[in-house]
């Protein structure tokens, strides 16, 4: 049982509890939140609430999450394009649409199912749904993975992402033309104070995010450029890119409600 205890602060006061508590915990999706507020394990002063109850300055906020159990993970005899492979990792090219490893929804389908059937022994530092998987692409994404056999693998290559001497480049379409040749954005990003299924550049429970990019070619209205990341946010690019205004082409969560594409 995870137990989550907060005060809450005078300007927060007046809000709604499933605001405020969709506000303080990351990953808890509306549809948990609710159900947790139905169960009880929502709780305003010590006493169980419902989800429009305004809390008051001072008081204390508890929310109560049992442990979910963790769906098996099975093998998949699902095709990999597979460049490059030792005794000690694999290098993927991920086709767009493939969802890296098993989460609420994907269960099924996903790299993490192919590769427990291409391999008999992964590392398995990343858990039961992460098994070998050093980094992530999101599943409209296409390109390289890096997955570690061994434990001894995946340290190494770990060290290496955060040491920076392993560098990972992204080719993005994007809307309007970008005026400088280069540049560097350096702004945190959270999960977004609204929509908790979306990442934000925020100030308030964000971490550091630094993306450098590129122009490589300017058309009438887009722009083509290679962005390198020097950490590792969720979803990090297609916010950053966002947050200039210059949303990724076909981005169906960060970019324009208008589809190009018709």
């Amino acid at each position: 049982m995870q137990k989550v205890t907060l005060v809450v602060q005078p300007e927060e006061a007046g809000l709604r509890v499933d605001k405020l508590a969709a506000s303080k915990v990351a990953g808890l999706s509306r549809a948990r939140l609710q159900k947790l507020i139905e169960e009880g394990q929502v709780r305003l002063n010590g006493k169980p609430c419902k989800a429009n109850t305004k809390a008051a300055a001072g008081a204390v906020l508890e929310i109560l999450i049992p442990e979910s159990r963790e769906a098996e993970v099975l093998p998949e005899d699902i095709p990999l394009d597979i460049l490059y492979e030792d005794e000690d990792l694999l290098v993927i090219n991920k086709p767009q649409g493939l969802v890296v490893h098993p989460a609420p929804g994907n269960y099924t389908g996903t790299l993490v199912n192919a590769l427990l059937y291409h391999c008999k022994d992964l590392s398995g530092i990343g858990g039961q749904r992460r098994p070998g998987i050093v980094h992530r692409l999101d599943k409209d994404t296409s390109g390289l993975l890096v997955v570690a056999k061994n434990d001894a693998a995946h340290q190494k290559l770990a060290a290496q992402l955060k040491e920076r001497t392993m560098q990972r480049t992204y080719l993005a379409l994007v809307h309007g033309n970008i005026k400088e040749d280069r540049g560097r954005i350096e702004a945190p990003i959270g999960r977004h104070p609204v929509d908790r299924k979306k990442m934000a550049v925020v100030e308030r429970n964000a971490r550091e995010a630094v993306t450098e990019y590129t122009v490589l070619e300017r058309f009438r209205d887009y722009t083509l450029v290679s962005a390198r990341l020097h950490t590792g946010r969720t979803h990090q690019i297609r916010v950053h890119l966002a947050y200039i205004k210059h949303p990724v082409l076909g981005d169906p969560v960060y970019g324009p409600k208008h589809n190009p594409f018709g």
